[in-house]
């Protein structure tokens, strides 16, 4: 039976994201939580801390896995593999419509109207929206949280052997980042980490989930790679592991918790040491 090192070993393209994936720790997730907070309306701040903490507690109807519509202010379950909406809640967790499904491909994502909540970046970010803020607001306040990451002190550990291991990576296999962070964030984080120069195509602004599989298959055919040796690393289950699968590609997940996702081609890893090879953390 293979390991998720024999995957990374057979493949000849790894696909990886940056904001999440390729540096430890969550204290940012807070970081841009405190920020979002101080833009509210003092009259409901205090609001606002009650949802974050009953979010981090597991005690909220926001939860990574779920997705928001901002015009109804509705929480729906969308199934990563089917692409199907179900069971809408209402922001007190009542559920509106226990029968309603409706197909929903990643694909056609209206970023005007829908949120996925696909890692810890988006509770907070859609606790802030049934507050108040607006979507634009809330881009602001998530720009600024990453300018502070990369400026200041304390915010990006770095992955122990991460920068060891892409070198030998690079050596054999092709290594792409694909971020949704612009241009100038990405360069600005690949610096702090180390990590210019690793990769052999950068896409920045990706609008991933809605063109993840298109540039998936450019990147395939760009480097003529079959699926079954593509692997796709990030820590975004609706962005970077469900298109990943749906194309036959392998996909390494970053998730805090146990995954509840099943799938030949998965690898749920709470830190991407656990895809390195024993050498390179000795």
């Amino acid at each position: 039976m293979n390991t998720i090192i024999d995957v990374l070993n057979q493949a000849n393209l790894i696909i990886f994201d940056l904001d999440g994936t390729l540096y430890e720790d969550t204290a940012h997730f807070d970081l841009f939580a405190t920020k979002l907070q101080t833009e509210l309306p003092k009259n409901v701040q205090d609001a606002f801390s009650k949802d974050y903490e009953l979010m981090k507690k597991g005690q909220h109807p926001v939860t990574v896995g779920k997705v928001y519509n901002v015009h109804d202010d509705t929480l729906w379950t969308w199934n990563p593999f089917t692409e199907q909406l179900s069971h809408p809640q209402a922001w007190d967790g009542t559920i509106l419509y226990k029968h309603t499904e409706q197909q929903f491909p990643a694909q056609k994502f209206d970023l005007d109207k829908w949120v996925s909540i696909g890692d810890g970046w988006w509770p907070s970010y859609v606790i802030a929206l049934h507050h108040g803020l607006t979507m634009k607001q809330c881009h602001e306040v998530y720009n600024e949280t990453k300018e502070d990451m990369a400026k200041q002190e304390g915010w990006l550990t770095k992955t122990p052997g991460l920068i060891t291991y892409l070198h030998f990576l690079k050596t054999k296999k092709k290594l792409v980042l694909m971020t949704n962070s612009d241009e100038q964030d990405t360069v600005r984080l690949l610096q702090r980490l180390g990590l210019a120069n690793m990769f052999d195509t950068i896409i920045p602004s990706a609008v991933k989930p809605n063109h993840t599989k298109q540039h998936y298959t450019e990147l395939m055919n760009k480097y003529n790679a079959n699926p079954e040796k593509v692997v796709s690393v990030g820590d975004n289950f609706m962005n970077e592991v469900a298109p990943a699968l749906q194309l036959g590609m392998h996909a390494i997940w970053l998730t805090a918790d146990v995954s509840p996702q099943t799938h030949d081609n998965l690898w749920p890893v709470q830190s991407l040491t656990e895809m390195m090879p024993s050498w390179v953390l000795r």
